[in-house]
């Protein structure tokens, strides 16, 4: 199975969060969703992140452990998190995160 994630905190950091210290910005989250990015790659587990998605896959409880630990790891830098999710759950299929591409790109290939 293939999940895309977007995970992202709002509200005002905890006080006892690593954001609590930091200057009012610009509203970026780029520190929240590096903690989030930082779980992913330490899964093990085959990954891509975007600009906007991080999409992971494995098998369901693997993949899940890792969006929920995630979002763990999002909480610290807002009182509340956002978490958008879409699956590929596919049975029987391995590979597809680079697979569905590479199919893609034949088939454009040969229009």
């Amino acid at each position: 199975m293939i999940i895309a994630f977007s995970v992202s905190p709002s509200g005002n950091p905890r006080p006892d969060g690593p954001a609590a210290q930091s200057q009012p910005g610009d509203g970026s989250v780029h520190d929240a969703v590096a903690a989030a990015v930082k779980v992913v790659r330490g899964s093990g587990l085959p990954h891509r992140t975007s600009s906007m998605f991080t999409e992971i896959e494995g098998e369901w409880d693997e993949v899940m452990g890792v969006v929920k630990a995630a979002v763990e790891a999002v909480a610290p830098y807002g009182s509340r998190i956002s978490l958008v999710l879409k699956a590929d759950i596919r049975p029987g299929h391995t590979g597809e995160l680079d697979g569905k591409l590479e199919r893609l790109e034949a088939a454009l290939k040969d229009q």
